[in-house]
């Protein structure tokens, strides 16, 4: 079975815009529906588990998209959006607070989605076909 960095790319930003979606939307709803907070997604946990599926198929994409167009700009969006999204994991609200805690987690969601749409789009322009 062939990998393809197209579709590799578009897990990649539907697993940012899910941790951007928990972060935005979470607060909300359990404030409209506590019991929420007995499920998985109202835990600290998962947003660990978001990110250890990010980074591994972020990588791969970046990597294939970029082994194919040559612009290494991809690869500095994911990596740095991957660091925010690190430090906001492990520092967490506790001790950067919730607003930045947020903050990092969503710039770093965003600069993920941004790194994959512009290595779709490159690999689209050029015609490469990112299938390994």
């Amino acid at each position: 079975m062939k990998l393809s960095s197209t579709h590799i790319d578009k897990t990649a930003v539907g697993l940012s815009l899910a941790c951007a979606a928990h972060c935005l939307l979470l607060p909300a709803l359990l404030a409209f529906t506590p019991t929420l907070t007995a499920t998985v997604f109202s835990s600290e946990s998962f947003h660990l588990w978001l990110l250890l599926a990010v980074i591994p198929t972020s990588i791969v994409a970046l990597t294939l998209g970029c082994r194919q167009h040559g612009d290494r700009a991809v690869l500095i969006f994911g990596a740095f959006g991957i660091v925010l999204m690190c430090l906001a994991a492990v520092l967490g609200h506790d001790f950067l607070g919730e607003f930045t805690e947020k903050s990092l987690s969503l710039a770093g969601a965003s600069l993920i989605a941004i790194g994959h749409i512009k290595n779709f789009r490159l690999c689209q322009q050029s015609h490469c076909h990112c299938d390994h």
